[in-house]
Formats: structure tokens, sequence, C-alpha cells
């Protein structure tokens, strides 16, 4: 059981009593890190314990969230872990891991769906016109403010000529305010 089944299938970790972890696929050491980052590639690895050669996976995982918590990356709310504490023991508690798989595998169904609409919206449809001309407002909107930080030594408060850099920027705002009201009309009738 030291070898892994192969570049596709599960890769065996392995824990020293060091609590070093050794990649049998790689053939290096490697980090609690290094397992986050496979577990979000969809790799799928177990960790056994090199002396016993017990499955300590489920151990090793929640050792990754909880220093993923202690990182200040809390995703779990104090009052979903008292919940959960306090099932333990309790008649249910046979029910909750495939209550909880069940939901986190909905959960990225429909992340997946949320995704592949929210990218769908912006790539036809009214919405995508609207967030083409958004952009659009966007890149003027800063190349305007590039030109402003970029000129120098210019008294502010001296008064805009026609054609004049000042002059323009008035009338290029203008227009971008122009257009945001505009767009901001449109989506109110689309909210309607």
């Amino acid at each position: 059981m030291a070898k892994s089944s192969g570049g596709t299938g599960t890769v065996i970790i392995k824990k020293y009593a060091n609590r070093r972890l050794y990649n049998t696929e790689t053939s290096s050491y490697i980090t609690l890190e290094h397992l986050a980052l496979m577990t979000r590639e969809g790799r799928d690895f177990k960790v056994i314990d090199a002396k016993s050669e017990d499955d300590i996976t489920h151990n090793v995982l929640t050792q990754i969230i909880m220093e993923e918590e202690n990182r200040g990356q809390t995703m779990l709310p104090v009052s979903f872990l008292r919940q959960l504490i306090a099932l333990y023991g309790d008649s249910m508690q046979s029910m909750v891991p495939q209550y909880l798989e069940a939901s986190m595998d909905a959960f990225r169904r429909n992340q997946t769906q949320f995704r592949s609409a929210m990218e769908g919206a912006f790539t036809g449809g009214p919405f995508a016109e609207i967030a083409k001309r958004n952009l659009e407002m966007f890149e003027a909107a800063a190349s305007a403010f590039k030109l402003k930080a970029g000129e120098g030594g210019g008294d502010a408060a001296a008064p805009a000529s026609a054609g004049s850099p000042a002059a323009d920027r008035d009338e290029e705002l203008a227009t971008l305010k122009a257009q945001l009201a505009g767009l901001q009309s449109q989506i109110e009738k689309l909210v309607r």
C-alpha cells in the first residue's frame, strides 16, 4: 500500500511520527498546504499513518480546515459549529454526514449553474450591452483620471478655456454622467 494507484487515481500520502507528509506519487515530502491545493484541484488522496497503516485522511482534512480557520479564512460560523457539536451523541448523528455531503453537492451544483448563468448573461442578451457600456465608461473614466494625474504644475483653480485639456475633460465627464444616467434609467426599467 506504499504506492499510489496511478497518476489519476488516489494518491497515497504517508504521515510519519515526526508529522512529515510523504507523497508516494511524487516521492517527495509535502505540507498541509500542498494537500489543501490538491483538494482544491480535485485530486483524490488518502493519508495513512506510516507505522500503523491506519487511514487518517479524516483527521488530516480536519486539521487543514482548522488551519484555514485560524488563518482568518473563517467559513464556519460559530452558530453552525455549536449546532454540529450538539449533534454528537444525538440520535440523528448518523444522518448528519450524509446530509452535509448532499448539501455540499447541491451547493457545488448551484455554484456551477450560477457561474454559467452569469457568464451567459454577459455574453448575450440585454445585460451584455449594459456590461459593455459600463466597461467602456470605466475605461474612459480611468483614462481621464490618468490624464489628470499625468499633468503637473497646472493651476487647478484656473478656468477652462475652449479646446483646452481641462475643457475636454469637463466635456468628457459631462458625457459620462449622461451615459450613466441613461444606464440608470435602463436598469430601473428592467427592474420594473
